[in-house]
């Protein structure tokens, strides 16, 4: 019978999807424009400070992450223009996607559901960490890409909790609702993501990061560093990520890691994962 309750749900909210009739998360006007000036060749530092001044909460995130151990240099910045300077425009909307995604995952719905999107925004922040110090240290990727990455890659499982207020038999019982959301996460996060316009490297975060037998070509990609990073935020908790055989995924070996090598490399950057939750969360 709760097989047969999880399809219902299941073949719903695809249906719901596919009609347009489930609004999915949408990135704020904000980061919008953020995007359309840093893609503009003749757009300017000035323009872009002004687009960002316009929501105060955003512009203090930013210059706290701009002064953070990761980004600070020699003196303390007190404005966007200067943050712009000192991080480049395309960091700096990367930055703003990063800060924007914790406002999506904000609690809301049921106490059960709310729980549920706190746990996974702790968990994401972690993820982002670690990817953020796996590019940094072993690939020629962007690390703040790969943070973003790291935030973005549970991003499907909003909608089936928002979906799941329909079915409150479903929203109260968080064992249920936490496995319909794994079994759905990356299907509908490829979904969201494309919605949002971004790149074909991190919609594949979304879609891909599960998918243990991947194989990249001919060098490590986002995806790796966010399947890897995955792996290590689950590994002391009871989740399916966290029964897999770890010698037989070839995304380690794409970071040039064995799987005890990654741990070790971890430990030893256990200061630096800290400094980005510890900027995340500001």
């Amino acid at each position: 019978m709760e097989e047969q309750f999880i399809d219902t749900f299941i073949a719903g909210l695809l249906g719901e999807i596919k009609n347009k009739r489930l609004d999915l998360p949408t990135l704020p006007d904000v980061a919008i424009r953020v995007g359309e000036i840093v893609d503009d060749p003749g757009s300017t530092a000035a323009q872009l400070a002004k687009a960002i001044s316009i929501d105060t909460a955003l512009s203090a995130r930013l210059l706290q992450a701009a002064n953070s151990p990761l980004f600070r240099g020699r003196n303390q910045i007190d404005n966007i223009k200067a943050a712009i300077t000192r991080l480049g425009a395309t960091q700096v909307r990367t930055l703003i996607n990063s800060i924007v995604v914790e406002q999506v995952f904000q609690p809301k719905g049921s106490a059960t559901t709310s729980a549920i999107l706190k746990k996974q925004w702790l968990h994401s922040m972690l993820v982002a960490a670690i990817s953020y110090v796996l590019a940094k240290r072993f690939t020629k990727l962007k690390p703040d890409i790969a943070m973003l990455a790291g935030l973005i890659h549970d991003i499907g499982a909003l909608p089936v909790l928002t979906y799941s207020r329909n079915y409150p038999e479903l929203a109260e019982d968080g064992e249920m609702l936490t496995s319909v959301t794994y079994r759905l996460h990356t299907q509908i996060g490829k979904l969201v993501l494309e919605g949002w316009n971004f790149p074909p490297e991190l919609i594949a975060v979304a879609s891909e990061h599960e998918r243990y037998d991947r194989i990249s070509d001919p060098s490590p990609d986002y995806v790796d560093i966010v399947m890897v990073a995955n792996l290590h935020a689950y590994i002391t908790q009871q989740h399916p990520s966290g029964e897999v055989d770890w010698t037989e995924i070839p995304a380690f070996k794409a970071l040039g890691l064995t799987a005890e090598e990654s741990m070790a490399a971890l430990e030893e950057g256990r200061a630096e994962v800290q400094e980005v939750i510890n900027m995340l969360k500001v």
